[in-house]
């Protein structure tokens, strides 16, 4: 099978985790950059990729990188990749760019150059003035950094990346993005055989994806991609990716994930998007003002929680509450891990003592850190 080049992206932070995901499905020599993490691969490898990766944003397919100083050599250098392997006659594509710290500095005018480049191309190729664009959708992505050019597709599809689960379908304001709620879990030492407790969990997210990496429950398996109205992605290729996940499922194992809430709606929401993974059965979600936990429900859990903050919260005061609240209870249980992620830059000083560790991520364009207090480990008998 022809050999392909793919890219996961993911935020700025998570890429030490997205390389350990492709290096556990499979995929050597993973080369991260600046953000992309790219791959040797086949064609039945963007099903693959795009159903079981849980903390990358979307899967492109690079279709060339190049040094380009000049809009001459950008066009020319676009036309020469094999668009017509993957655009269909009737495909509808649109072109997205970004350019940093090169010369060509106009982002509107390299979407303009790819978009006549590829446009001509396919018109050579199919003996046609103009191109209909009235069947499947490609995103073309045109990024541009220190004058190198990268060319790709997006398989994942524009309006809906990976981080689309299928089960949310309603949520409480400024919800935790699904990939970055994996994160947190993957950054933490929960496993299955502990229990993991959100005490501020809103419409659940970070609940399910742990009850979902526990149960071993690929992500993509109850959505849809873009590169799955491409021809060359045969329909047997994503039968074949879903097919080997579900049997990867862990519906045996004893999950104990606990969540709860002060509004009795964010708890209704949870519930719901809680069946709608399939992973009711491993969550109990319960109405709770944080500021009534007294003590950690047994030794030897794991803390995740995204406490609000900014615009998600109207008192100062609240929030420092709040903080101070996750310190007395679970900061000084030496049992517990704790993994708070927050932009307030105070958190510390309100919890009561330095993270064991800090890191930088950004939740949206909101740049946070994710505070990282360790507990001590378990022994077996207490597991």
């Amino acid at each position: 099978m022809e050999k392909i080049k793919l890219a996961a992206i993911s935020a700025f932070g998570l890429e030490a985790v997205v390389k350990r995901e492709l290096n556990d499905l499979g995929y050597e020599d993973v080369l991260t950059d600046n953000g992309w993490m790219y791959f040797d691969a086949e064609v039945a490898d963007i099903p693959r990729a795009n159903v079981n990766l849980r903390c990358a944003d979307r899967v492109m397919l690079v279709m060339g990188q190049f040094e380009a100083y000049s809009f001459e050599e950008l066009f020319d250098k676009t036309y020469d990749l094999p668009w017509e392997k993957w655009i269909t006659k009737n495909g509808k594509f649109t072109v997205k760019g970004k350019s940093v710290k090169s010369k060509l500095y106009s982002t509107p005018d390299c979407q303009a150059i790819v978009k006549k480049a590829v446009s001509k191309k396919l018109c050579e190729e199919y003996e046609v003035d103009w191109m209909p664009e009235t069947g499947a959708e490609f995103t073309i992505l045109i990024s541009i950094h220190k004058d190198v050019a990268t060319v790709s597709i997006d398989t994942t599809g524009a309006r809906e990346g990976l981080f689309k689960r299928g089960y949310r379908e309603k949520s409480m304001e400024a919800p935790l993005k699904e990939t970055m709620a994996a994160a947190l879990v993957k950054l933490s030492f929960w496993n299955k055989e502990r229990v993991l407790y959100d005490p501020l969990c809103g419409s659940g997210t970070i609940a399910i994806e742990a009850a979902m990496i526990g149960r071993n429950i690929a992500p993509g398996l109850n959505r849809s991609f873009a590169s799955q109205s491409w021809p060359i992605v045969k329909d047997e290729y994503w039968k074949n990716a879903k097919t080997d996940a579900r049997k990867k499922i862990d519906l045996k194992s004893d999950i104990r994930i606990y969540a709860s809430d002060i509004s009795r709606k964010a708890i209704e929401i949870a519930k719901g998007n809680a069946i709608e993974a399939g992973v009711d059965d491993c969550i109990e979600f319960f109405v709770k003002d944080i500021m009534n936990v007294r003590e950690p429900m047994c030794p030897n859990g794991i803390l995740i929680t995204n406490p609000p903050y900014g615009e998600r919260i109207g008192e100062d005061n609240d929030i420092q509450k709040i903080h101070k609240k996750l310190g007395q209870v679970f900061g000084k249980d030496k049992t517990w891990s704790s993994y708070i992620i927050t932009s307030v830059e105070s958190f510390e000083k309100d919890f009561g003592r330095k993270a064991d560790r800090k890191r930088k991520l950004f939740n949206g364009d909101v740049r946070v850190d994710y505070y990282q207090y360790f507990g001590d480990k378990p022994s077996r008998n207490d597991d």
